[in-house]
């Protein structure tokens, strides 16, 4: 790259820094959308906090600071509260559904009961962080990414929470393998 080229693309980069967020960010509500925020309450720095019925997950900092994020939880029965550690982290992970979702939908799972490899049409999305407990390991329920901005905000998925694909990019970058995570319960 000569000079010129490289005086270009720092242009470039500059402007689309003052641009703003991605257009899928801006179409969130502002709550949703990516934030660094203050806690009322503090919460341990260097953990994952998921509280569903606000669509809510907050990767925690010292000082009561933390980064949230706008996601979307496990429908009806499907979203299990509970601790969890990040066992395993992966960038455009494949994806098998699990022989739960392959008997409540034959219809939309049954077909890729062999798995699919990761990709944008992927319902993992570009990052996927794998949720293990002690005793248990794996516990299929993981944190990813969707191309599907319509549902964060939703309580649609089969049980995972999701972030959009821009969103937990970022994410992924932060949370470290082992750090906790904690689902809590719904209210409603």
């Amino acid at each position: 790259m000569d000079r010129r080229d490289f005086i270009l693309s720092g242009m470039a980069t500059f402007g689309a820094a003052l641009a703003g967020p991605p257009a899928q960010a801006q179409s969130l509500p502002p709550h949703l959308q990516p934030a660094f925020v203050t806690l009322r309450h503090a919460l341990p720095p260097g953990e994952v906090h998921v509280f569903p019925d606000h669509f809510q997950l907050f990767w925690t900092m010292p000082d009561r600071k933390a980064w949230r994020y706008g996601i979307r939880v496990g429908r009806d029965s499907l979203y299990e509260p509970g601790q969890y550690y990040v066992g395993a982290k992966k960038e455009w992970p494949s994806w098998t559904p699990t022989p739960g979702m392959i008997e409540r939908e034959p219809e939309k799972y049954a077909q890729y009961s062999d798995g699919m490899p990761g990709g944008p049409d992927n319902p993992l999305g570009a990052r996927a962080i794998y949720l293990f407990q002690e005793g248990r390991g794996d516990t299929y329920l993981r944190i990813h990414g969707t191309p599907d901005i319509n549902t964060i905000g939703r309580a649609v998925s089969n049980g995972c929470a999701g972030l959009t694909n821009e969103h937990i990019k970022l994410l992924y970058e932060q949370v470290p393998m082992d750090a906790r995570v904690v689902l809590y319960p719904k209210m409603a």
